[in-house]
């Protein structure tokens, strides 16, 4: 699961910008069945938004947890970043806005999909999982 977690000042993204960024995030995560990718979009009140101790009306704060797979070489955490990065683009930068993303990779042994531990990457089970779009009993 990547849980995408986007804070934003009030009317910096209208709904269909959040319905467009959204779409744009899943498709960073082809590989991993639809039902994985988590985005929610947290409006912070325009006097709760505080960048360097001031009040900032055009600064997006993104936090995403990665649990699906880990990455583990500083070129891979790099390359996803600028993938990443690109996906949110017209978002971020298009819009002259400042932000900043976090990424962190989760220990997965600490996660399941109503109540299954979801199945390796590429097993059969994940194919299922991705085919049907929800978890379901496997065995390996």
């Amino acid at each position: 699961m990547p849980f995408h977690r986007i804070y934003y000042p009030p009317e910096l993204y209208t709904p269909e910008e959040k319905q467009a960024m959204a779409k744009a995030i899943m498709e960073c995560y082809k590989k991993l069945p639809g039902f994985f990718v988590i985005v929610n979009f947290i409006d912070v009140g325009k006097d709760d938004f505080y960048v360097g101790g001031e009040r900032n009306q055009r600064f997006v704060r993104i936090v995403v947890h990665h649990l699906a797979r880990m990455m583990l070489t500083e070129k891979e955490k790099r390359e996803w970043m600028d993938k990443y990065e690109a996906c949110i683009e017209p978002w971020t930068k298009g819009k002259g806005i400042d932000w900043e993303v976090q990424i962190s990779n989760q220990d997965p042994v600490f996660w399941n999909q109503n109540g299954f531990q979801p199945p390796p990457m590429g097993s059969e089970p994940f194919n299922v999982w991705k085919k049907n779009n929800k978890p379901s009993a496997y065995k390996l």
